[in-house]
């Protein structure tokens, strides 16, 4: 189980599953992923393990698959002993020692075991993922006047989905094409559409959905509040 890759430094081992601790998540969320929603840190009263880092240990599992949908079904909190039961030709779920389910994940087409076109794909989508906040989210908020609480900000990964036309992808760089956002109240649901490019040329599509919860009137002075705090947050680390 787990190739020898750099997922390595993100979870334990344990008599067939794997734990991960709040320190790995923070750091992966940090470090690799540019990811510095509060959610993940540590110290948080509703820490969850990032869903990317899921999406990164599926993905060192299984292998890569021409197409995938991950759907998040509950967030996984400090040290779960997380269980990767065997694929099937459609797809497998995460769970834990409870029986409780955290990610569906329904797989089509041929699979590519290669680590390093994996890392490769891991590091792109978790770069993209990284700047929704800053160059998608608050956009988007100031544009529908609606945004998240600026003391408890929560916005919560629910699934994505890709295809790729080939396996090879190369140094695959995700590229935003299009948003949808339909705000219901004080929820909102945020649609990413991506491009999938190998040296320009596209060699997949996806999409990537967000929760925004707890929606109010958008305030310019407690949005630049929010953005700042995010940003110290992030050159400190």
């Amino acid at each position: 189980m787990f190739s020898d890759t750099f997922l390595a430094a993100f979870y334990q081992k344990n008599a067939g599953s794997i734990t991960v601790s709040a320190e790995q998540a923070s750091s992966f969320a940090k470090d690799i992923a540019n990811d510095f929603n509060p959610i993940h840190n540590p110290e948080h009263k509703r820490f969850c393990v990032p869903g990317d880092l899921l999406f990164a240990l599926s993905l060192g599992q299984y292998g890569l698959r021409e197409k995938m949908s991950f759907s998040f079904e509950g967030m996984v909190g400090k040290a779960v002993n997380l269980k990767f039961p065997e694929s099937t030709d459609t797809g497998f779920e995460l769970y834990d020692d409870n029986d409780k389910h955290y990610l569906n994940v329904s797989v089509e087409g041929k699979t590519h075991h290669g680590d390093a076109d994996i890392e490769a794909f891991i590091r792109s989508y978790v770069a993209f993922s990284g700047l929704n906040f800053l160059e998608v989210l608050v956009p988007l908020m100031a544009e529908h006047q609606m945004m998240i609480n600026p003391v408890r900000p929560l916005v919560i990964y629910d699934s994505m989905s890709f295809e790729l036309e080939s396996f090879d992808i190369g140094t695959p760089e995700l590229v935003l094409d299009k948003t949808e956002f339909d705000i219901n109240g004080k929820r909102g649901d945020l649609k990413l559409y991506f491009d999938i490019l190998n040296n320009g040329n596209k060699v997949g599509t996806g999409f990537k959905t967000l929760i925004l919860s707890g929606l109010r009137p958008f305030n310019q002075e407690q949005m630049d509040s929010l953005v700042a705090g995010y940003v110290a947050t992030q050159q400190a680390a």
